[in-house]
C-alpha cells in the first residue's frame, strides 16, 4: 500500500498594521515573549537568531509605538543589565495572541478548505 502523503501544514501568520502607527506581526511579539523569557534583550535576540542591533531596534521601535514603552532595560555594568515587559508590553502581548486565536478560530473551516485545495508535491511538477 503506498504511503499517502501528510496534508501541508498551515500557519497562520497575523501582522496589525497601524496607519501610520506602525505594524505589530509574529515576529515582534515572539521578540516580546522571548524578552520576558530571558530577561535580556540581548539574549532574545541570540534565541531569536537575531543580532543584538536588530533586536534593540525593533524593541526600540515597538516602545516608540505605544503610548508607554512596552520594554524596559537596565544598563549593564560589572552584574550585567536585564530587560522586562512592562505591564503595557505584557497587555499587548495578550491582546495579540488573543486576536491571532479568534482569528484561527473564525477561519478554521475556509482554512481548512484552502488547505485541501493545495497540491500534495508542494508545487513542483
Amino acid at each position: 500500500m503506498p504511503d499517502t502523503p501528510l496534508p501541508p501544514a498551515v500557519e497562520l501568520s497575523l501582522r496589525l498594521d497601524f496607519s501610520p502607527g506602525g505594524r505589530l506581526g509574529p515576529g515582534k511579539v515572539e521578540l516580546l515573549e522571548a524578552v520576558e523569557q530571558t530577561g535580556s534583550i540581548s539574549a532574545a535576540g541570540r534565541a531569536m537568531t537575531m543580532s543584538y542591533r536588530r533586536a534593540w531596534l525593533l524593541v526600540d521601535e515597538l516602545n516608540k509605538m505605544f503610548r508607554q514603552p512596552l520594554v524596559e532595560a537596565q544598563p549593564g555594568g560589572s552584574k550585567g543589565g536585564g530587560a522586562h515587559l512592562t505591564p503595557l508590553g505584557r497587555e499587548v502581548v495578550a491582546h495579540y495572541r488573543a486576536v491571532e486565536s479568534k482569528a484561527l478560530k473564525a477561519g478554521n473551516l475556509h482554512i481548512e478548505a484552502l488547505r485541501g485545495l493545495i497540491d500534495e508535491r508542494g508545487g513542483k511538477s
